[in-house]
């Protein structure tokens, strides 16, 4: 009888630690380092649907920096954010620097949305969030690779992935736009 009572108590703590190890992280649990060297937490975009861009400069998809900043632009007063990162994981298209990076997307694309440090957004490198981004086991959701810059990934309001789109779903295609709205 102690056997019996030994194996379910050990089998009910080793249950609850599991399932305490697995429990699905949203996007809020993670922070990051912006473009100009503050560290900030990705909770403090908590109830707003934000939009997870690698982004970078000497892409043929470059052009979509002109459509993100409008997309902000139009709904940043709705509770929307863009949150960019650059990644020079494709062909070295981001070799620049954070501050040679910044400039280059202010003064083309006139862009304000929250642009981060440089990352990887694959491979051994990756960045935890990426991570978290790119794997189902960790985001709950789906399973993606990054396949070329300007990959878009929509998280709602609550910190959970709800879809990737591709280098070529323009920012301001309706699959996009009416996400946001509704």
């Amino acid at each position: 009888m102690k056997n019996i009572a030994f194996f379910i108590i050990a089998f009910m703590l080793t249950t609850t630690l599991y399932s305490q190890n697995t429990e699905k992280q949203t996007f809020y649990d993670f922070s990051a380092e912006t473009i100009d060297g503050k560290e900030i937490s990705m909770s403090q975009f908590e109830g707003k649907k934000i939009l997870v861009v690698n982004t970078a400069s000497k892409c043929g998809y470059t052009p979509q920096y002109e459509d993100l900043q409008k997309l902000y632009d139009t709904y940043k007063d709705s509770n929307f954010v863009i949150i960019g990162f650059p990644s020079n994981d494709f062909l070295s298209q981001e070799p620049g620097t954070e501050e040679e990076i910044m400039t280059f997307c202010t003064k083309n694309y006139g862009v304000t949305f929250q642009m981060m440090s440089k990352i990887s957004v694959k491979g051994d490198e990756i960045n935890p969030i990426y991570n978290w981004l790119t794997d189902k086991k960790l985001n709950g959701v789906l399973d993606s690779k990054v396949k070329w810059n300007f990959q878009k990934y929509l998280i709602d309001e609550k910190g959970n992935l709800v879809e990737v789109y591709y280098s070529s779903e323009s920012p301001l295609s309706e699959n996009i736009t009416k996400w946001i709205e509704n």
